[in-house]
């Protein structure tokens, strides 16, 4: 999952893009990619919309923050038995703390008392602290660990601040990190 966002506090700011990517089995059963406006009362920061490239101007002609979450929760409630304890999605993303917490308290924003809760299990897959880690080991040294350096570095297709773009290339790190480890002798 990720999300372009009008700020960094998730209690001030809103989500602006959602994607998602719904794998199962090690495939790619469907994809969410949705662009809204915030929710009513979110604060936008111009940096923000600088970093993610949104014109305010277009950002009031997409549709509401309402009806894209309820679109997203379909999303999920298609593919997770939100009542079933036992079929919990792991979610997995670039930083993914930040990104979760944007969306829990969007879906408790829009009336889901659960939040994120309902559909994901505690296990997040997030190759940020694997890639420090290589770095604590010497086994990697970036300049620094955004996302758009690491797959330069790696030599992943990147369009910075898309969320479609940013949750693919994403996945395409989280593979190498996978085929690196079990080459490694690692499971």
């Amino acid at each position: 999952m990720d999300v372009e966002t009008t700020g960094t506090d998730a209690n001030m700011h809103g989500i602006i893009q959602l994607a998602a990517l719904m794998e199962i089995g090690g495939v790619v059963v469907e994809s969410f990619n949705l662009k809204f406006q915030p929710h009513s009362g979110a604060a936008i920061n111009p940096e923000a919309m600088k970093v993610n490239g949104t014109d305010p101007e277009e950002l009031k002609t997409r549709i509401s923050s309402y009806e894209a979450c309820k679109l997203f929760q379909n999303f999920l409630d298609r593919h997770i038995a939100k009542y079933n304890r036992e079929d919990k999605a792991y979610p997995a993303g670039y930083n993914l703390s930040f990104d979760l917490q944007f969306i829990d308290t969007w879906l408790r924003h829009h009336g889901n008392k659960y939040g994120t809760g309902s559909y994901q299990n505690w296990r997040m897959l997030d190759p940020l602290p694997i890639l420090r880690i290589w770095d604590y080991l010497g086994k990697l040294s970036l300049p620094d660990y955004k996302l758009q350096t690491v797959c330069e570095a790696f030599g992943i297709e990147l369009d910075a601040h898309d969320a479609l773009s940013d949750i693919t290339a994403t996945r395409t790190l989280l593979g190498l990190i996978f085929d690196t480890q079990k080459s490694a002798g690692c499971r």
